[in-house]
């Protein structure tokens, strides 16, 4: 379908739209889930099999990614807002692909940290089709459908993780292999199939104010709400930054995990997060409305943080996973209740504000958890306690629980 003709029949065609972008951004977790327990334990080879010093250098990864994406993702909401979603999202596919050839190329921790910062601005396209869901949705109805992204985003991690788990056994690099194949499948996919969703007499006109990582914030400033809600979703991916940055690490550290162990984990957590969000969290926003998922959410994530760092053994963090899948409630009637609140020229400009507001954490996440996780576990520490970087998170949802309690009131 050419793009001209797209932007006018993807409102008529929602549901169809929707399942494209929704294949869309399965395809790009999967190749996202399935490096995700293999890159640590990659870069504690290069240091040689120190685990704290190999925790060190994650911060370091975490932050560059996440200082890239702050950086770019604004400037591809922006672009959005000005050609299309379409262009947008397949240029990110495919440069992701290739910069999963140059990770899994990379002979020293120099050339992965490229191929880490690289894709931090070719991982945007997630943000673009947030976008381009609000496009096609109804206000009333665009919980549901970001709890059907969210849904895509645990079916990634279903197959994701354990399969990348399984394939570094065969060697370190090869998931990473398969995660290039992925992604430029997913570039040809869209190519093929994916229409335009944003009609030309409802694009504007692209501007370095609105596109710069403190410009596109300015967005957040022109509703009081929208502030508040900025607020709590800092905090919210603050605390994810906590499993992204340890998680592998404090597993092995911990319980003793393999790779293989991690994945399988990760695919329990993929399991209960697209059974939340693609089956509950529409039906909950429905009957209890927004606010009281959103808040629910929260406290639920805080719960499980809480169970993450005090569990004793495996089977007490699995007990967890649970529990910690109801923190899902959260973003879809979060987003719900945002995009409502600006106009459709701006969709693009919020969710590249979003995403900067989520890539500031990812800049200060990385260094916070992985540093605490580091002192908790030195020889040199008075006092022992491995799960600190997840009580911390849980504390900083419990935080936002109450922000966001009061902010709907």
């Amino acid at each position: 379908m050419a793009s001209g003709d797209s932007a006018h029949a993807a409102p008529t065609h929602g549901r169809a739209a929707l399942a494209f972008i929704f294949i869309t951004v399965v395809l790009d977790m999967l190749a996202l889930g399935m490096i995700i327990p293999v890159l640590p334990h990659l870069i504690e080879q290069f240091k040689g099999g120190d685990t704290a010093a190999a925790a060190r250098m994650i911060g370091v990864f975490g932050t560059m990614w996440a200082a890239m994406q702050f950086a770019a993702s604004p400037i591809l909401g922006a672009l959005s807002d000005r050609f299309g979603r379409r262009p947008v999202i397949l240029l990110s596919n495919f440069g992701l692909g290739l910069d999963y050839i140059l990770m899994a190329l990379a002979p020293t921790l120099g050339w992965l940290i490229a191929g880490r910062m690289i894709s931090g601005v070719t991982s945007a396209s997630v943000v673009t089709a947030f976008a381009y869901v609000a496009d096609i949705t109804a206000p009333e109805k665009r919980a549901r459908s970001f709890g059907l992204m969210g849904a895509a985003f645990g079916i990634g991690f279903i197959f994701g993780p354990a399969l990348g788990g399984a394939l570094s056994t065969v060697s370190p690099r090869l998931p990473f292999w398969v995660a290039a194949g992925l992604s430029l499948a997913n570039g040809m996919y869209g190519l093929f199939v994916l229409p335009e969703s944003l009609a030309p007499e409802k694009r504007a006109a692209f501007a370095w104010g609105r596109a710069n990582p403190l410009g596109s914030l300015r967005l957040l400033q022109s509703h009081p709400q929208l502030l508040g809600f900025a607020g709590v979703h800092f905090l919210y991916h603050l605390a994810h930054q906590s499993l992204a940055s340890v998680f592998v690490l404090y597993a092995g550290y911990r319980y003793q995990w393999t790779p293989i162990d991690v994945g399988w984990t990760m695919t329990a957590v993929g399991i209960a997060t697209a059974v939340v969000q693609g089956g509950l969290v529409g039906r909950l926003a429905g009957i209890f409305g927004e606010r009281r998922t959103l808040v629910a959410g929260l406290l639920s994530g805080a719960a499980g943080f809480a169970i993450y760092g005090l569990a004793a053994t495996g089977r007490w963090f699995a007990a967890g996973i649970p529990v910690m899948s109801l923190w899902g409630l959260y973003g879809p009637s979060a987003q719900g209740l945002m995009t409502r609140r600006v106009g459709p020229t701006e969709q693009g400009q919020l969710q590249g504000a979003l995403s900067g507001v989520a890539g500031l954490t990812g800049i200060i996440g990385p260094g916070l958890f992985s540093l605490t996780f580091a002192a908790a576990i030195s020889p040199a520490s008075t006092g022992h306690l491995p799960g600190a970087p997840f009580l911390l998170a849980s504390a900083l949802l419990f935080a936002g629980a109450i922000i966001g309690y009061r902010l709907t009131r």
